[in-house]
């Protein structure tokens, strides 16, 4: 069995919808084992309800905590968060900032990692923010894996949605129910889907 794990970090629940078809599309191959871990929340409680944070982040409480273990235990590894000024959110960054002694360890070389990331405008960083995550994988010795220009949906000009070479990504305008789109679920569910079969040749 190949180990396909998701691990995001999510605010209001968009990425958390991207998270879930990652994990179709890598469901879709045979012999490939899916988990999906959410980032812990950090900023305060205050802060989360004023924001309607809070009540968005229900949908998703009922998923596990990553660990470090979460890293350890996979073959393939693909992240998510939003993008926070071109970058990722600092969750993330805090939870990435703890992996220091897997790297010691070069615990996670020759994995496969993989990123997604959403914005609320369309240019609000969506490739600045996987391309500066591939650098702490880099770090880490990891395999990274994006989605080709063979996803059809990245040559889609028909109207504005988010997909990159580098990774799947939804533009989430305020107040929008519908986002993330079909197309950008799509491209989600490629990108689990390739990561979980390029984890098969090489781990299954």
């Amino acid at each position: 069995m190949a180990k396909v794990n998701i691990i995001f970090y999510s605010m209001y629940g968009h990425i958390y919808k991207m998270a879930e078809a990652e994990a179709q599309g890598a469901k879709e191959v045979p012999g490939t084992e899916v988990k999906i871990y959410r980032i812990p929340e950090t900023l305060p409680e205050n802060i989360l309800v004023q924001s309607g944070a809070k009540d968005a982040q229900k949908i998703f409480s009922h998923l596990p905590i990553a660990t470090l273990d979460s890293l350890k235990e996979a073959d393939a590894i693909i992240f998510g968060t939003p993008t926070r000024f071109g970058m990722m959110a600092a969750q993330m960054r805090q939870f990435l900032d703890t992996t220091g002694p897997l790297w010691a360890g070069g615990s996670l070389v020759g994995k496969i990692g993989s990123v997604f990331t959403s914005s609320s405008t369309q240019h609000g960083g969506q490739e600045s923010t996987i391309l500066s995550f591939h650098t702490t994988l880099l770090h880490h010795g990891m395999i990274i894996v994006g989605v080709p220009f063979t996803e059809p949906n990245l040559s889609d000009s028909s109207n504005i949605h988010g997909g990159t070479p580098y990774g799947a990504s939804a533009i989430i305008p305020q107040d929008d129910e519908n986002r993330p789109n079909s197309i950008e679920l799509d491209i989600a569910r490629s990108q689990g889907k390739r990561v979980a079969e390029l984890a098969k040749k090489l781990f299954g």
